[in-house]
């Protein structure tokens, strides 16, 4: 892996929940390239430990934990796993989130005729439970790992925790209004907890991704038959000044800039934009 530039996490304990996934998968691979021991966390067990199969392949350190960022039993055992294999956790990125179809309307906007066609799925066709697990895998996925893992944060020099929001919580994106209104919560909980944190030494801050091509989004923004862009690919590029989808590495420079005592130890409560200029354009 090339890193955009080094730090030093020699001595350090990072916990990633989400790990089995593209971005967080490489996200917790530079961090373990600056000399973290890696624990990699995901509901997935044979993901995560298959990512950490390769780093430790690499000469790294790293595991992969089977856990349930909704479940604080399961998040507690993985706990305990770490301090006993690695130690005390120092740095938490909390990547673990999603959406779910029965969160999401078919159509971007309401039309008088689209009550009559039991076809689509309107504003009020939302389920209710679709939007309450898109909530609570975002933002209660956030708050439970923190809530277990901060604990072992608490005394140790230049612990930080890094939360994954979404350009949906700046501007929410039509089609989706569970995951948008997730991730704005995300990225005020992150503001609240770096207030709360603030007299503990534990910063808080989060990167806010634009598009980027994941298994979860692939379906929406590839065609499967013809391997070509969906319309709403296409409309996301025409409205990204850069022309094109972010790629995971291109997340990982903010990533150890936050991470960095040395580099960011005044930087608390933020959240970064990486999204090649989308919203900074107006549309015209």
């Amino acid at each position: 892996m090339k890193l955009p530039f080094n730090i030093d996490l020699n001595g350090r304990v990072a916990v990633v929940t989400g790990a089995g996934g593209v971005l967080c998968a490489e996200l917790a691979e530079s961090l373990a390239h600056c000399g973290a021991s890696v624990a990699l966390l995901d509901l997935n067990g044979p993901a995560a430990e298959a990512v950490a199969a390769r780093l430790c392949a690499q000469g790294l350190k790293a595991i992969g934990i089977a856990a349930n960022v909704l479940e604080r039993e399961s998040l507690e055992a993985a706990a305990r796993r770490v301090e006993e294999e690695l130690g005390p956790c120092d740095l938490l990125l909390n990547g673990a989130g999603g959406n779910h179809p029965k969160g999401t309307t078919t159509k971007e906007w309401l039309e008088p005729t689209d009550l009559a066609d039991e076809s689509l799925t309107t504003f009020f066709d939302l389920d209710p439970k679709g939007v309450e697990f898109v909530f609570n895998l975002n933002f209660l996925g956030t708050l439970l790992p923190t809530q277990v893992f901060a604990k072992q944060m608490l005394g140790r020099k230049g612990a930080s925790i890094i939360n994954i929001s979404s350009m949906n919580a700046f501007c929410p994106l039509t089609k989706i209004p569970a995951y948008s209104g997730a991730k704005a919560a995300v990225s005020n909980f992150t503001q609240w907890l770096a207030v709360h944190f603030s007299k503990v030494g534990i910063r808080v801050n989060a990167l806010a991704p634009g598009f980027f091509l994941t298994n979860q989004n692939h379906k929406l923004l590839i065609d499967e038959t013809t391997g070509e862009l969906t319309a709403r690919a296409h409309k996301i590029i025409d409205h990204t000044p850069m022309g094109r989808f972010g790629e995971s590495r291109e997340l990982i420079g903010t990533l150890l800039w936050l991470a960095s005592e040395d580099a960011s130890s005044f930087v608390n409560g933020i959240v970064v934009p990486i999204d090649g200029g989308f919203s900074a354009y107006s549309g015209v």
